[in-house]
């Protein structure tokens, strides 16, 4: 069996910050910038990307927008512990006020009494 050559990694050309963004890197982005859309406003990143040019701006770009979703779900965390808190405590004491009894909404049919089957009247 012959022996398949393998190139060296060249860590320096791996990543060239100043290199044109590629195809890989864009659709990257684009998904990324659809996840932002549904992050609180507080948690945008208000940036351009069709303003995103090199490798080096991408990157940029994609650490902020996954810093955000980071920070957005910790803070939904935060509100979601705050409020199981809240509602234990507004259930240790127990209120009869304010219950309402539900009505049946079944209807009931009137009783009659059969009728006779000779002709006579009752």
């Amino acid at each position: 069996m012959p022996l398949i050559p393998v190139l060296k990694f060249d860590r320096k050309a791996a990543m060239n910050p100043d290199r044109p963004v590629n195809a890989l890197l864009k659709a990257q982005v684009r998904h990324l910038h659809e996840a932002e859309r549904n992050l609180p406003l507080q948690h945008r990143t208000d940036i351009y990307i069709n303003a995103i040019k090199t490798e080096g701006e991408a990157g940029e770009y994609i650490r902020q927008v996954t810093n955000a979703i980071h920070d957005a779900h910790a803070a939904a965390a935060a509100k979601r512990r705050r409020g199981i808190a809240i509602a234990a405590a507004a259930s240790d004491a127990p209120s009869d006020k304010g219950q309402i009894q539900k009505k049946s909404t079944r209807a009931t049919k009137k009783k009659t009494s059969p009728k006779p089957t000779d002709g006579t009247k009752t």
